[in-house]
């Protein structure tokens, strides 16, 4: 279930919880963020390498990257035996921002966008199926947890791909990782 609450960033303990898809893409839009779903055009067996999950979500990237100029495609999968995911996980864990705007859609598993546009803290929970795309310039992190299972296709309009400016804000050792969200909203 996909799930979005949101917080002023001084008050991490208090929210507001949108559980419905419809309510969810409304609050989102009001900021700027794209939140969709995709469904694949055929049956995809877990351990689907890139160009099968690619191949599988072929008219919904195309339509998006004509829309919006991206140049280039890719796969992410991260599960909890990845030798690097704790690193991984640690690279997206800080608050920091993008000359380029940031798509993701979950073809399996989860992960928690937090997005930091004003005084408040919007955290999505995003499963798959799930499409999420964050704003250039817009203040945000991401968990994916402490024993990964995501893999997403990402999108981008520059051949660098994901480059992050850091804020140096400590904002995102405030709110609870994955887990505890889970747990306590889900």
């Amino acid at each position: 279930m996909s799930l979005l609450t949101i917080h002023p960033e001084k008050a991490p303990q208090q929210a507001e919880r949108f559980t419905d898809f419809a309510a969810i893409s409304e609050q989102l839009q009001s900021i700027g963020v794209r939140f969709e779903r995709w469904q694949a055009n055929r049956e995809l067996p877990v351990n689907a390498d890139q160009a099968t999950v690619i191949a599988a979500y072929r008219d919904s990237i195309e339509r998006l990257m004509r829309a919006c100029g991206f140049q280039s495609v890719d796969v992410i999968s991260v599960t909890a035996d990845h030798p690097d995911n704790a690193a991984l996980r640690s690279k997206f864990l800080s608050e920091h921002v993008h000359a380029d705007f940031e798509v993701r859609f979950f073809v399996d598993g989860q992960g928690l966008f937090y997005l930091h546009p004003n005084d408040k803290v919007y955290i999505v929970l995003c499963e798959k199926g799930d499409l999420i795309s964050v704003p250039a310039h817009t203040r945000h992190w991401f968990d994916m947890g402490e024993n990964p299972n995501i893999k997403a296709i990402r999108l981008f309009t520059t051949a660098e791909g994901w480059v992050a400016q850091f804020t140096d804000s400590h904002i995102a050792e405030r709110f609870p990782g994955l887990g505890e969200y889970v747990a306590e909203y889900a």
